[in-house]
């Protein structure tokens, strides 16, 4: 069995050998209304074209996690401790399963949301910043964070246009708010709030939302060639090893 110190050296030279593509992990990030979803299907159908193997991971879809998360939102059960703690493990058994073992063979992760979502909606809902960041330690980092950033009342407009907000997603469990749309308003400006500080802290690139679709997806292309330039990052190196020091226990 490989030591510790053997398998970063092993995950360091997987992610930085210059004859062979590396896995690439992009993340789209924003509130519900900015129209990420359409420009991450529009980038996956171009990268296919142009000859990448793509792996899409959504928020809140592990198949072990899932189904617990729906029943407990069914019969509005989940305090935002729950919350957290059952959307974080949906997180940690995707990146196990789907995330990670796709870059380790060489593909291109979509992500759409990623921990951002967590981190900016509990916070939201008034847990501890640095609590929260330890759920999803070690720590894995997209190579490229796209933030969609609409309004607070843009993101409302266009929810609202489209169905009634649930009860979660209008963050009824902490507003106090019985109107699910006001509700909703009240949620989202609170969620952008959080997630403007974490464009900061985390140096996301910001993709005006309120521009056309054309426009977006014309500036989503030059990002990610940009972005795929840039040479891997020792700081996934954490979670790189801890998952192969898992992988090796269970061999």
């Amino acid at each position: 069995m490989l030591s510790l110190n053997q398998l970063r050296k092993r995950a360091r030279q997987r992610f930085s050998e210059p004859s062979r593509r590396r896995g690439l992990l992009i993340a789209f990030e924003g509130p519900d209304g900015s129209g990420k979803t359409t420009q991450r299907k529009l980038l996956k159908t171009w990268l296919k074209s142009e000859g990448y193997t793509v792996v899409t991971t959504k928020w809140n879809s592990s198949a072990l996690i899932k189904p617990v998360i729906k029943s407990r939102k069914a019969i509005r059960a989940l305090s935002p401790l729950e919350f957290s703690l059952l959307h974080a493990a949906d997180f940690r058994h995707r990146v196990e399963h789907e995330v990670l073992p796709a870059l380790w063979n060489g593909k291109l992760v979509i992500a759409d949301r990623f921990l951002f979502t967590g981190l900016a909606r509990d916070c939201a809902r008034g847990l501890d910043f640095d609590w929260v960041m330890k759920l999803y330690q070690p720590l894995l980092f997209p190579d490229l964070v796209l933030y969609f950033s609409v309004s607070p009342t843009t993101s409302s407009d266009r929810v609202a246009a489209d169905r009634v907000p649930n009860f979660y997603e209008a963050g009824q469990d902490v507003t106090g708010v019985e109107d699910p749309t006001q509700s909703y308003l009240k949620f989202i400006t609170r969620v952008i709030r959080e997630y403007e500080s974490l464009a900061s802290v985390f140096n996301f690139t910001s993709v005006d939302a309120e521009q056309t679709i054309v426009e977006q997806h014309q500036q989503i292309r030059r990002l990610f060639r940009d972005g795929e330039r840039r040479p891997w990052s020792d700081w996934n190196l954490d979670a790189v090893t801890e998952w192969l020091a898992l992988r090796n226990h269970q061999a």
